[in-house]
């Protein structure tokens, strides 16, 4: 890769993903000259025009930027996400142009700062935006790359300062080994991505090679129970780890607990997020700022005031007449800590899903982790499958997926969506998955509304 420091054009091929955005943002920011092309315009891609970068939504090679012509002073930048029939990219292959991925870029620009990593198969998003969140609550001069909207910063990029950084460390592709964590943590190691590390013996030795990238064993954070070496991290145990939420309580549909650190006991702290898996991830960005040296005293206030990342558990109705959530969740693990949730928030309540399966080979890989985590709510119902960066799998289905299930389920259109949400008695009703769902949030509400 060209030194950054001689790099005065980017061009970003996906600069409307959540991860290279936030680094499209970072570059402009610093005074360099940014470009991208993607699909199809979004809220993320309309924010960045807003913000002066230039981007083109046809894959056209006509509509590339005369600048980036200087080759030596361009530097392009994408993700495995983007086709390889990609017109755009396969030109930039073929003249030879300084091409880097998204998360060798990262490594690169954190290397030399005390870069914080957060990894894990669940809880990346909401432990980094909780991490970013207080440390820049608290005044640490800290940068932070995150992979979902915050609700307290209205994006995915928090900038404070350049010492200290925060990254998600992606195990997709094997991205996050090309990190140098000072301080790391890892929420989860459940099967995932399959489709690159064919089992999981394969996913947890990844997860192991990136932990021993931190030199120091006391600054790695952990779930209790991983089979790794460092400091663990709990909510309420029976086995005592070195960072735990105990004495945890619900009042108004907020926790309050006490933090129990290898040195302290914090008192009477406030988190707003619902689920046993949120307060998990909250205590290991508690962990994880301690570490990194920010005064514990000032914790509890920057916790109080993190409103939450968009797509997580977010509230898009909550009257006495209905509920209406949003959420992220995409394997049954995660499925599972979301039911935990909504129960523990409403337990006399009846609940309908939609989910909207994310990837032919992981429907494939968790089919029957699916339907018994789909299973738990009251009422179903399926989208087709949203195939992302995946060509059909023969026999793979929604209506695949629906029929493993114990419970009577419907498939039904985007376009039968609302109303069919609307016929629904179920007082909870939650909008689920990591494909193209999102956009659907807006037009039920809006149906629900009328």
């Amino acid at each position: 890769m060209t030194a950054l420091k001689d790099i005065q054009y980017f061009y970003f091929v996906g600069i409307g993903g959540i991860g290279m955005s936030a680094l499209a943002r970072y570059f402009n920011l610093n005074g360099k000259k940014v470009y991208g092309y993607d699909k199809t315009p979004s809220s993320i891609t309309d924010a960045l025009i807003d913000e002066g970068i230039e981007i083109q939504f046809k894959d056209e090679v006509s509509g590339l930027p005369a600048e980036i012509k200087e080759q030596s002073k361009t530097l392009i930048v994408y993700t495995p996400a983007i086709p390889k029939g990609n017109q755009i990219l396969q030109l930039f292959f073929s003249e030879n142009y300084s091409i880097t991925k998204r998360a060798a870029l990262l490594g690169e620009i954190s290397k030399n700062t005390i870069c914080l990593a957060v990894a894990g198969t669940h809880g990346k998003t909401t432990t980094s935006a909780i991490l970013g969140h207080l440390l820049a609550d608290c005044g640490m001069p800290v940068t932070a790359f995150l992979g979902g909207i915050t609700e307290n910063y209205n994006s995915n990029f928090i900038c404070k300062g350049n010492e200290i950084m925060v990254v998600e460390a992606d195990e997709f592709d094997r991205s996050f080994l090309k990190l140098s964590p000072d301080f790391a943590c890892i929420t989860s190691m459940d099967a995932d991505h399959l489709d690159i590390y064919k089992d999981e013996n394969s996913i947890e030795k990844a997860f192991v090679e990136f932990s021993e990238l931190v030199s120091n064993p006391d600054h790695l954070l952990f779930k209790l129970g991983l089979p790794l070496k460092g400091k663990t991290v709990e909510v309420a145990s029976n086995e005592s780890a070195d960072y735990e939420a105990q004495n945890v309580r619900i009042e108004n549909g907020s926790y309050l607990f006490d933090l129990k650190t290898p040195n302290e006991l914090v008192r009477d702290m406030q988190f707003h997020l619902p689920g046993r898996h949120n307060l998990f991830n909250a205590v290991t960005a508690l962990g994880m700022a301690i570490l990194a040296g920010t005064p514990t005293h000032s914790l509890p206030k920057a916790l109080q005031s993190f409103k939450g990342v968009k797509r997580r558990f977010s509230y898009k109705i909550k009257s006495s007449k209905e509920v209406l959530i949003d959420d992220y969740a995409h394997h049954p693990t995660e499925i599972n800590a979301l039911y935990q949730a909504v129960s523990e928030m409403y337990p006399n309540n009846k609940k309908l899903i939609v989910f909207q399966p994310h990837l032919f080979s992981r429907t494939k890989d968790f089919v029957d982790g699916f339907a018994e985590s789909l299973s738990q709510f009251d009422e179903i119902i399926l989208l087709e499958i949203y195939p992302a960066r995946e060509e059909p799998m023969e026999g793979i289905t929604s209506e695949w997926l629906l029929g493993k299930m114990s419970k009577k389920a419907k498939l039904v259109s985007k376009y039968d969506l609302p109303k069919e949400v609307a016929a629904s008695k179920c007082f909870v009703k939650l909008i689920v998955g990591a494909g193209d769902i999102g956009v659907e949030v807006d037009n039920v509400a809006k149906y629900l509304s009328i």
